[in-house]
């Protein structure tokens, strides 16, 4: 393509955005046309490109997802009582004498222990239930084509039609996450090409189908950003009062001997280990639980970049090895909802009339509307927001 050509597609791409929907496809079109040539510079040939985009239709639905992350928009107490709950510790736990042997392996070639690799298992796909249901190749030229961040899926969107190419995965089942994530522990298509592994010896590396090489591939992600073998992760600590916390945070990393100089100590009461060193991260402030993280906290962050998906992991690797809750509450007087909970909130929701859809524990769009309804009917500020508040009250009826 020439520079000309170039730089059109961000005039394209929102011409697509605003156009109406009988326009919308021929916009799409000359979006993906104008990707062709950079595509085969990629290593896609043109025979691939024209078979995975022949006849393709934008998903709009994507953008809104790209909008709205629930790592970042959700309050971190609602985010980990969904993700980190006593269902899901009971189904790892399960996970691990299931696995033993794959992950014993695992852990002896690649470093990582199994809590911590089970624990990317569960919080990516369930452990396997969820691998999402979007067409990825449909999925990544959307956002090649739209909203922010195009440059970094349009490089995702050449992987993916480059996988294709090599046959590692049939296009029918080449299904994931809205953003382009696949298979067990949710890949992106540039890290399968870099970091999936094949562990059990078919002679390919399949993320979809088999538990042993996702498993693997998952060590070997965390063991090439730097994980360090038989080091934590991090640990919850309590905080002296008035202790200066201006401009710490998860990078600011200092030797343990100075933060126990500064009179932190562990949760439980138990001095800082002698050695190592940790950042100070607050994700809900001063006033809720604080933790000195790791090395290997930051190679968990950089599985999906944000606090509360790597605290997730972590904080789940620790109740899958037997520890327990926090021990400082979240700075709020209305906890989050297990998905137990979400479920029956549902249920409560569906006996007053509210249609809600599938009782799944996913509290979309109808649930919102149902609950500002029941919050509005309660004199509850009506933010469509399910906390502990509102079950109890659904609950006395």
């Amino acid at each position: 393509m020439h520079l000309n050509q170039l730089k059109h597609l961000p005039l394209l791409a929102a011409l697509i955005a605003s156009a109406p929907a009988f326009a919308q496809d021929a916009a799409f079109t000359a979006c993906l046309d104008g990707l062709r040539a950079p595509a085969r510079a990629a290593g896609v040939s043109e025979a691939t490109f024209a078979l995975h985009t022949q006849g393709l239709q934008p998903d709009l639905s994507v953008i809104d997802k790209l909008n709205f992350q629930p790592e970042f928009k959700t309050p971190i107490w609602d985010y980990l009582a969904a993700l980190v709950d006593d269902e899901r510790v009971a189904d790892g736990q399960a996970r691990l004498a299931q696995h033993a042997e794959v992950l014993a392996r695992v852990a002896q070639r690649y470093g990582v222990d199994p809590a911590t690799v089970v624990a990317v298992w569960g919080v990516e796909s369930n452990f396997g239930q969820s691998f999402g249901n979007a067409p990825l190749v449909q999925s990544l030229g959307t956002l090649s084509c739209l909203g922010r961040r195009q440059p970094y899926f349009r490089t995702e969107f050449y992987a993916a039609l480059r996988i294709l190419q090599a046959g590692h995965i049939a296009p029918e089942q080449f299904k994931g996450s809205w953003a382009g994530a696949f298979g067990h522990t949710q890949f992106m298509p540039s890290t399968f090409e870099r970091l999936a592994v094949d562990f059990d010896g078919d002679g390919r590396a399949d993320l979809m189908n088999s538990t042993a090489d996702a498993l693997a591939s998952t060590a070997n992600f965390l063991a090439k950003a730097g994980w360090q073998s038989g080091q934590p992760w991090g640990f919850e600590v309590t905080l002296p009062p008035h202790l200066p916390t201006r401009g710490e945070g998860r990078r600011v990393k200092r030797p343990m001997s100075e933060w126990a100089a500064r009179g932190l100590v562990r949760a439980d009461g138990s001095p800082l280990p002698a050695t190592g060193s940790a950042g100070l991260m607050l994700p809900a402030g001063e006033r809720g639980p604080a933790f000195l993280v790791t090395r290997n906290f930051d190679a968990i962050y950089s599985y999906n970049a944000a606090e509360s998906y790597g605290l997730a992991i972590a904080h789940l690797a620790d109740r899958l090895r037997g520890g327990g809750p926090f021990a400082t509450p979240w700075p709020t007087d209305d906890p989050g909802l297990s998905r137990a909970e979400r479920r029956e909130l549902q249920t409560l929701l569906t006996a007053r009339g509210h249609d809600i859809g599938a009782i799944d524990g996913m509290l979309g769009e109808k649930t919102r509307t149902a609950v500002r309804a029941e919050q509005q009917r309660l004199g509850m500020e009506p933010s469509g927001r399910a906390g502990q508040k509102l079950l109890k009250a659904l609950r006395a009826g």
